[in-house]
């Protein structure tokens, strides 16, 4: 096969063999492996790992010098990625009653996030400055959020896609902060309302469209690649609806170098449904008139050693015996993990962290690190 031959070429121009006796090399185990990529493109390589038709010992690696040589802008687009940019022009695929499908089919799988993430149940990247664990660099993380927006005891605080809690929890406790959070998960919000039972820390279930109410600050870390670029206009305008003239928004997304329409599609399909990673030119068209940028923070390296962490986590809690469909599971949530560690270690996904003002402060923003 001609193509196959094509790729194997260039894959060897970054040190991958297939077959080869690297840790980061992949090893094909079906004959229909070849015609699976070609036919359905990234989507086919996921479910092919899934399958159990190739593995690699160390798939972030792998992943790290695919797509930092952009290995994989050279295999044809397929028929399903063009339909699902369709959509995505066409349909806004982030409306109130879609965003439950993320609930539905990701933020539900609450057993594999408590193998996986730290203590506190901290879904978004953590910052490893000065940690030498998971749990360190996700207390780090908050407490920088917290830092950032210059969080005072008594103030009150809007989570937007709250997860678990562990901001909220953590700014009750640490800050003094009285916290109200939205999250289109209800096990999200039952684990959370137990767990936080003891401070002023209040769970809705609704899509962030739907809060009513005022706040000193506004957080939000991991949910707006959930949100849309049809949306983002109106997620800033509920934001500063909600904002005090003199309040800090403090927004921790994934960010892409380039403007985008559409995620990859396997992430669409089993793990985000509807996201997409924002440009900093849609940031910038979306907050118009509404915020003044007064910090950014790029914090992508650290990304790549959090999923790693989480897998290693994972990979030492989950039950090691397993029935098929199990293992299909199994594999799904690796590769979820470590083909997002390799995105980041190549450099091609970033973590920003904004904090946008109304009006700018008067006497000057102190940055935080």
């Amino acid at each position: 096969m001609k193509e196959a031959e094509r790729i194997e070429g260039l894959l060897k121009e970054v040190g991958v063999t297939i077959n080869g006796p690297n840790p980061w090399d992949p090893h094909i185990h079906n004959d229909g492996f070849w015609n699976r990529v070609f036919a359905q493109g990234s989507l086919g390589l996921g479910e092919a790992y899934m399958d159990g038709w190739w593995d690699a010992a160390d798939l972030a690696e792998f992943f790290n010098r695919v797509l930092g040589a952009r290995i994989d802008q050279s295999i044809k687009i397929t028929p399903g990625f063009l339909w699902q940019v369709v959509q995505a022009r066409i349909l806004n695929m982030q409306t109130v009653a879609r965003s439950k499908r993320v609930a539905d089919m990701h933020y539900s799988e609450t057993e594999a996030y408590k193998a996986s993430l730290d203590a506190r149940m901290t879904g978004s990247c953590g910052y490893w400055a000065n940690a030498d664990n998971v749990d360190e660099a996700q207390e780090a993380k908050l407490d920088l959020v917290c830092r950032k927006i210059g969080l005072k005891p008594g103030q009150k605080v809007w989570d937007i896609g709250c997860g678990w809690g562990a901001f909220m929890g953590f700014a009750a406790e640490k800050y003094g902060a009285d916290c109200v959070g939205v999250t289109v998960s209800p096990d999200q919000a039952a684990y959370g309302r137990e767990r936080y039972k003891h401070l002023p820390v209040e769970f809705q279930v609704k899509d962030y469209r739907q809060f009513q109410g005022k706040a000193d600050h506004v957080v939000s870390m991991g949910m707006f690649e959930h949100v849309g670029y049809k949306n983002y206009r109106t997620y800033f305008e509920t934001a500063r609806r909600v904002i005090k003239d003199d309040g800090l928004f403090m927004l921790h997304t994934i960010g892409a170098q380039q403007t985008t329409r559409t995620i990859e599609p396997w992430l669409e399909k089993y793990i985000f449904p509807g996201g997409v990673i924002p440009s900093m030119a849609q940031i910038g068209a979306a907050i118009d008139g509404l915020f003044a940028v007064i910090d950014v923070h790029n914090i992508g390296p650290h990304y790549d050693k959090t999923l790693v962490a989480w897998y290693e986590n994972f990979e030492t809690k989950w039950p090691k015996e397993r029935n098929a469909e199990q293992e299909r599971f199994y594999r799904m949530w690796k590769y979820y993990l470590l083909c997002c560690a390799g995105a980041f270690r190549a450099r091609i996904l970033q973590v920003w962290q904004f904090v946008f003002s109304t009006n700018g402060v008067p006497e000057g923003y102190q940055t935080a690190r």
